[in-house]
């Protein structure tokens, strides 16, 4: 069994990107669109931040009232897709419920949307010509390519139906000649699913779901799950990975595995807003 160092791999690109980065005749300039005060949106925006700042990228961060309209923020998405000093946009997750995301992420131009996640961008993904695709399941690849695992031929199972990681993350396997299947909530019979996997993703939110009558030998796993449990300290995933790691050639840890990868690629999607 192996273990997936995301933290490893993030730290190597993070050098590479740094070149990239000093050679632009311009800078990329991201803004962060957070809404309210949610703690995790507020965690997010500071990890992004940092890591621009260790990179040399301008960014900013656009604090919105908890109460805003959705259509003041659309005029404030509108502000910055005029303004050409901004070359990415970014909403941080979660808003307030009474806020449209998905209106609100086709609002943004295609060209500056650096997490990927308006309708165009899914879209072109879906297509196999994409531009930018959004950070997770683009890490994922990334460590995949990294560890050499190959893709071709492979039974791919991804966990979730989400646009920010399952549905993208289909793609990207099917781009790569994954074959792909797709399950959720409302899945029948899902062990017997999980159990054909060659490479399982697993983005579902809930701690230790898949356990490891669930995978078979020599499997892939990637555990995308961030999940407290109350009483205990730390942060475990979607995966038992106390039991599934007996059972599969590859794994990602958590912490330490997918979510070092999100931030850096997030980094090569605003590279590419300025190339």
């Amino acid at each position: 069994m192996h273990i997936i160092d995301g933290k490893m791999i993030s730290s190597k690109l993070k050098e590479e990107y740094k070149n990239k980065i000093n050679e632009l005749s311009k800078k990329p300039n991201l803004v962060m669109i957070r809404i309210g005060d949610d703690a995790a949106a507020e965690i997010y925006t500071r990890l992004k931040g940092k890591t621009c700042t260790e990179l040399g990228i301008p960014y900013s961060e656009l604090v919105l009232n908890q109460d805003i309209t959705q259509e003041d923020l659309l005029k404030q998405i509108d502000e910055l897709n005029a303004n050409d000093e901004v070359t990415a946009i970014l909403i941080e997750s979660p808003i307030p419920q009474h806020l449209n995301i998905l209106e609100a992420f086709d609002r943004i131009d295609p060209s500056k949307d650096v997490d990927g996640l308006s309708s165009i961008n899914l879209g072109n993904l879906a297509a196999n010509h994409p531009i930018y695709t959004p950070a997770t399941p683009l890490g994922i690849m990334k460590l995949l390519e990294e560890y050499k695992i190959s893709i071709e031929g492979k039974r791919c199972v991804v966990v979730g139906r989400s646009n920010l990681v399952g549905r993208p993350m289909a793609f990207c396997l099917l781009n790569s000649n994954g074959t792909v299947t797709v399950c959720h909530s409302r899945t029948k019979n899902l062990g017997d699913i999980t159990k054909e996997a060659d490479i399982l993703v697993v983005a579902i939110g809930k701690p230790k779901f898949i356990t490891a009558d669930m995978v078979k030998e020599g499997a892939v796993v990637i555990d995308v799950g961030i999940n407290r449990i109350e009483g205990q300290k730390g942060i475990v995933g979607d995966v038992d990975f106390e039991n599934v790691s007996k059972k599969c050639d590859y794994i990602t840890p958590v912490p330490g595995g997918v979510g070092p990868m999100t931030i850096i690629s997030l980094i090569e999607n605003l590279i590419r807003t300025a190339q």
